[in-house]
């Protein structure tokens, strides 16, 4: 079932909403409708080209990486030990925001236009949105990722790569400081043969609701 939302800060039971993750369509993309969103394991993802109203999703089937548990290959041991690359965080949301809507803002279906764009800098000024940046030698942004962080959870929205394992590097990053600050899960959305390399798994919407919870 797909339901209607209305300028009320209310939600419907997302274990109502369609099998591949569908819940609801409209309301506004307020930090306080955000906030309620991510604290129900809900998101805003839509293609904003093709559909004037939002839709937000919560699939029952969740795809995520636990900190401890990031895969880290020999591959990317061996780049990471280079050190050819500095990891830093929340000292460019912007820039990595507008890196992953500017990269896929000609795909079909993409889903990051100015609304949201606009929503998650407002959430980051707020402190709820984070980003991880990672800089070249030469001080040139060439990967990161962003999302928001609510009760010690990390709800990614996007990442981008303008080099080689600069993505997968942010990722990693991100684990490791989780780990060091007690974090529980980044929740990665949608499974990508990338994010499984990574060390994503599925666990179910409660398991996933009771990490959220304690």
């Amino acid at each position: 079932m797909i339901f209607r939302l209305d300028e009320r800060l209310v939600f419907p039971d997302p274990h109502l909403g369609e099998p591949y993750g569908l819940l609801a369509v409209g309301g506004d993309l307020s930090p306080e409708r955000l906030l309620l969103a991510y604290s129900q394991g809900i998101f805003p993802w839509y293609d904003f080209r093709q559909n004037r109203e939002i839709q937000w999703y919560c699939p029952q089937d969740r795809f995520v990486i636990f900190p401890s548990e990031i895969h880290i290959s020999h591959s990317m041991r061996t780049f990471i030990n280079k050190g050819s690359h500095e990891v830093t965080s929340n000292h460019a949301f912007n820039q990595v925001i507008e890196h992953c809507s500017e990269l896929r803002i000609d795909e079909w279906g993409a889903w990051l236009g100015p609304q949201m764009v606009e929503a998650y800098k407002l959430m980051r000024r707020l402190g709820y949105a984070t980003s991880v940046e990672v800089w070249d030698s030469k001080r040139f942004l060439v990967g990161g990722l962003y999302g928001i962080t609510l009760k010690r959870c990390f709800f990614g929205e996007s990442m981008f790569s303008l080099e080689p394992n600069t993505s997968k590097l942010a990722l990693i990053a991100l684990a490791h400081t989780m780990q060091k600050n007690g974090g529980k899960l980044i929740d990665c959305q949608f499974e990508t043969p990338h994010l499984r390399s990574m060390g994503g798994r599925h666990i179910s919407y409660d398991e996933y609701m009771t990490i959220l919870n304690t």
